[in-house]
């Protein structure tokens, strides 16, 4: 859903606060507190993730280098990620769904070689009918049935999948992380 290049004009494209608050990488997970001004930057970044240092200082009552050590810091500790948000369509991806996956046994094995897939976009361990919900963005249909038939099915432990093909994407949005 997302592509991962930043915008290299001035360092920062748009900002993107990612589910786990962190990504993948559990070393680089925080406790979890980010005080009112970083949270008021991630804002700022989130309506316009080009908005210069200095105009999220203003607005934010900090100097252009305090809000520069501050996003720094926050993309460190893994808090946020800035990336250049497309529309799959207009970049070649016209086939995106969302696969149910349900394990036998520990999840974490299958997590981990879905997320090694460039393919997969999100991945969420859950409660309820499946075990992994799993966000796949392909070139094409024929595409997307190689990484299911070929690749997601053939991991081992998992049992079962089942597919949500997406027709519209009706919503998209990631201004959650400071709600």
């Amino acid at each position: 859903m997302v592509s991962r290049s930043a915008d290299s004009s001035n360092g920062h494209g748009t900002s993107r606060v990612p589910a786990s608050a962190a990504g993948s990488d559990p070393s680089r997970r925080t406790s979890g507190t980010v005080d009112a001004v970083s949270l008021a930057i991630i804002e700022q970044l989130q309506e316009d993730g080009r908005r210069p240092y200095a105009a999220i200082g203003k607005a934010v009552g900090l100097s252009e280098a305090a809000v520069r050590q501050r996003v720094q810091k926050l993309l460190d500790q893994g808090v946020m990620q800035i990336v250049a948000v497309t529309d799959p369509l207009t970049v070649g991806f016209r086939r995106q769904a969302m696969l149910g996956i349900n394990v036998d046994g520990d999840l974490e094995p299958v997590a981990d070689a879905l997320d090694a897939m460039k393919e997969v976009e999100y991945i969420v361990i859950t409660a309820g009918s499946f075990d992994l919900m799993v966000e796949i963005v392909c070139e094409d249909d024929d595409h997307l049935l190689e990484v299911i038939n070929k690749r997601v099915r053939t991991l081992p432990g998992v049992r079962s999948t089942e597919s949500f093909v997406y027709l519209k994407l009706k919503k998209q949005t990631y201004m959650w992380g400071t709600r």
